[in-house]
C-alpha cells in the first residue's frame, strides 16, 4: 500500500493495545474460575467434584495468573512470552476441571470451548489454533492416564467411565473432534474480519496519505494527478483519467494508462453527464465510442469503467474514470465507498485549488484588459534583467500610449473608450511572441517586455505592435505613441530603462504621435560588446 511507504504510523492507529488484550484474558479467567466455583457450589451432584478440590485448583491458578499479569505490569511493554504462557496455563487449569468433574464428559467441558474462541479473538486465530492443539492433547493425556490407572478415576457423574467400554471412548473422540471444527469455524471467521480490519485500517491510512499529499499541491492539475496516482495503487486500478471542468468542456488533468495520452475526441460523454447529474458513481460495461467519445478514446477496450463524480459543496468539478480490473461486472462496495471518500477529499482541494488560482489571476491582471497589470509587469522585468545579466543578453522595453485618448472619451464615452482599451490589450497579447509580457501600466497607456530583443531588433519589433493597434477596428481610427529601451544599452535598471523608454515615448509625441521613437540615452555600464549606436 502506498502508506506504507509514508513513514512510521502513530500508535493510536492500532485497534486494540496487547496490554488491553491481556487484561481481556485476565477477566475471563476471574470469570471462569468463579463459574467452577459457583458450579460446585450451586450443583454439585452434577458437577461430581467436592467443592474443596475445586477451591483449591482455581486459588492456585488465580494466583499463578495474578503473579503473570503482576510481571507484566512491571514492564515497560508487555511480554508476548507472558502472554503465551499464561494461554497455556489457563488450558492446564481447565484439563484439571474437567478432570475432577469427570474428564470428557465433565459438565464443565465448555469452558474449553470458551477458552479457545477467546483466544481467537483477543490474541489471533493462529494461536487460537495452537491452542486448540494444546488443549485437545491435554483432555487425551488425561483420558489415558485415567485409562492406565496413573490418575485416579474421578467417579460421581453418571455413564461410563475410563476402561468401561468403547462409550468412554467415543465420548473424547467427539469433544475433541467438537473443539477442533469450532477451532477451525471460529479461526475461519476469525481470519477473515482479521484480514477486513486490516484491509480497511489500510484504506484509511492511504487516505490520510493522500490528503496529506494534497496539502502541498495547489494546481488543480497537481490535484487530479495526486488523486489518480493515489486511487489506482491503492485500489489497483490500472487505467484511469481524471477529467476536470463543466460537463461540456472538460480538459483532461490526470492520465494513467500504457503508451502515450491520444488526442481526445470532441463530444459529450453520456456516462459522464449521468455521473454528474446522478452526484453518484456510474459502472459502465463497455465503453460506446459513439455515446462516450473522450472516455473511449482516453481508455480504448476498456470494460468495467467506474465513473466518479467530483463534486463540492453542490458544484460539478470534473469526474474520476477508472478501469476495473476484475471481469465481473461489479466492484465491491467497499472500494466503491473508499474511492468515493477519496474522490471527495480531492474535489475539495480542487476547489481550493481554482479559488486560489482565481485570486492568483485577479491579482496579476488587469480587472478591466485581463492582461498583465502594473505589479505583475515590474516582477517579469526585474526577472527577465537578472537573467539578461547572468547571460550577456539584451532585454528591451516598449511603452504605447494612445493618441487622443482623453478626446476619445469625451467624444464617445467611458465605455467606449473602456472597449478601445480592451481591444488594444487584445491586439498587443497576440502581437507578441509567447514569452513576452503584453501589460497594462496604467490609463491609457502598455508596455511589452522583450526578452531578448536587441537594440537594432527593438524599432521593427515596437513598430508591429503599434502597426497591430492601427489595425483594430472601432467607432473611430485608434493609433498610438511608441518609446523603446534596451538593456544593458540604455539603462542599466529597472527605473531607468523604464525612464528612458518613456522619454523615448514622449519624443514620439512631440515628433506628431503615431511613430516609434528609440531611447538616446546611453548607460554608465562597460558593455562586453560594442554599444550599438544606431
Amino acid at each position: 500500500m502506498v502508506a506504507g511507504a509514508q513513514g512510521a504510523r502513530p500508535q493510536s492507529a492500532d485497534f486494540v493495545s496487547l496490554g488491553e488484550r491481556m487484561g481481556s484474558m485476565q477477566a475471563l479467567r476471574v470469570v471462569m474460575a468463579a463459574l467452577v466455583l459457583a458450579s460446585g457450589l450451586l450443583v454439585p451432584d452434577v458437577v461430581g467434584a467436592s467443592l474443596a478440590d475445586l477451591i483449591l485448583v482455581s486459588a492456585a491458578y488465580l494466583l499463578v495468573t495474578a503473579v503473570a499479569e503482576g510481571l507484566r505490569r512491571m514492564k515497560s511493554k508487555p511480554g508476548l512470552m507472558i502472554l503465551t504462557t499464561s494461554i497455556f496455563i489457563d488450558g492446564i487449569f481447565i484439563a484439571w476441571v474437567m478432570y475432577e468433574t469427570g474428564g470428557a464428559r465433565s459438565p464443565l467441558r465448555f469452558l474449553m470451548y470458551v477458552h479457545v474462541i477467546a483466544v481467537m479473538l483477543l490474541a489471533s486465530y493462529r494461536t487460537g489454533l495452537k491452542v486448540t492443539v494444546w488443549d485437545g492433547l491435554l483432555m487425551l493425556v488425561v483420558y489415558y492416564a485415567q485409562a492406565a490407572g496413573v490418575l485416579e478415576v474421578r467417579e460421581g457423574i453418571a455413564g461410563a467411565l475410563p476402561g468401561q467400554g468403547p462409550m468412554f471412548t467415543q465420548v473424547v473422540l467427539f469433544n475433541v473432534t467438537a473443539l477442533l471444527v469450532i477451532a477451525l469455524v471460529t479461526a475461519r471467521f476469525s481470519a477473515l474480519n482479521e484480514r477486513e480490519l486490516k484491509r480497511r485500517k489500510a484504506d484509511v491510512e492511504d487516505l490520510a496519505a493522500m490528503g496529506a499529499e494534497l496539502e502541498n499541491r495547489q494546481g488543480p492539475s497537481e490535484v487530479a494527478e495526486v488523486l489518480l496516482k493515489n486511487v489506482t495503487e491503492s485500489f489497483g486500478f490500472k487505467r484511469g483519467v481524471v477529467l476536470v471542468g463543466d460537463e461540456q468542456d472538460m480538459r483532461v488533468s490526470a492520465f494513467k494508462a500504457p503508451g502515450d495520452q491520444p488526442s481526445v475526441r470532441p463530444g459529450v460523454d453520456a456516462t459522464v453527464l449521468a455521473a454528474i447529474s446522478a452526484r453518484d458513481f456510474q459502472l459502465k460495461k463497455q465503453l460506446d465510442p459513439e455515446t462516450d467519445p473522450r472516455l473511449a478514446t482516453l481508455l480504448p477496450f476498456a470494460r468495467n469503467v467506474a465513473v466518479f463524480p467530483m463534486v463540492a459543496e453542490g458544484e460539478s468539478l470534473g469526474v474520476l474514470a477508472v478501469e476495473h480490473p476484475g471481469r465481473a461486472s461489479r466492484i465491491e462496495r467497499r472500494v466503491v465507498e473508499m474511492v468515493k471518500q477519496f474522490v471527495s477529499h480531492a474535489a475539495l482541494t480542487l476547489q481550493n485549488a481554482q479559488l486560489y488560482e482565481q485570486v492568483q489571476k485577479q491579482a496579476e491582471t488587469d480587472a478591466l484588459t485581463g492582461i498583465a497589470n502594473r505589479r505583475t509587469f515590474e516582477a517579469a522585468l526585474e526577472k527577465e534583467l537578472s537573467r539578461a545579466t547572468r547571460n550577456g543578453e539584451q532585454v528591451t522595453l516598449a511603452i504605447f500610449d494612445i493618441d487622443h485618448f482623453k478626446a476619445l472619451n469625451d467624444t464617445y464615452g467611458h465605455q467606449t473608450g473602456d472597449e478601445v482599451l480592451k481591444k488594444v490589450a487584445a491586439a498587443l497579447a497576440q502581437t507578441s511572441r509567447d514569452f513576452d509580457t503584453p501589460a497594462r501600466y496604467g490609463g491609457e497607456e502598455f508596455v511589452v517586455v522583450l526578452p531578448s530583443c536587441s537594440s537594432k531588433e527593438s524599432l521593427m519589433v515596437a513598430e508591429r505592435l503599434r502597426r497591430s493597434i492601427s489595425d483594430i477596428e472601432t467607432v473611430t481610427p485608434v493609433t498610438a505613441s511608441a518609446g523603446v529601451a534596451t538593456f544593458p544599452i540604455h539603462a542599466s535598471d529597472l527605473q531607468s530603462l523604464v525612464k528612458a523608454a518613456d522619454e523615448a515615448l514622449y519624443e514620439s509625441k512631440r515628433a506628431g504621435r503615431d511613430r516609434v521613437t528609440r531611447s538616446r540615452r546611453r548607460s554608465r555600464v562597460k558593455q562586453q560588446e560594442p554599444v550599438d549606436t544606431d
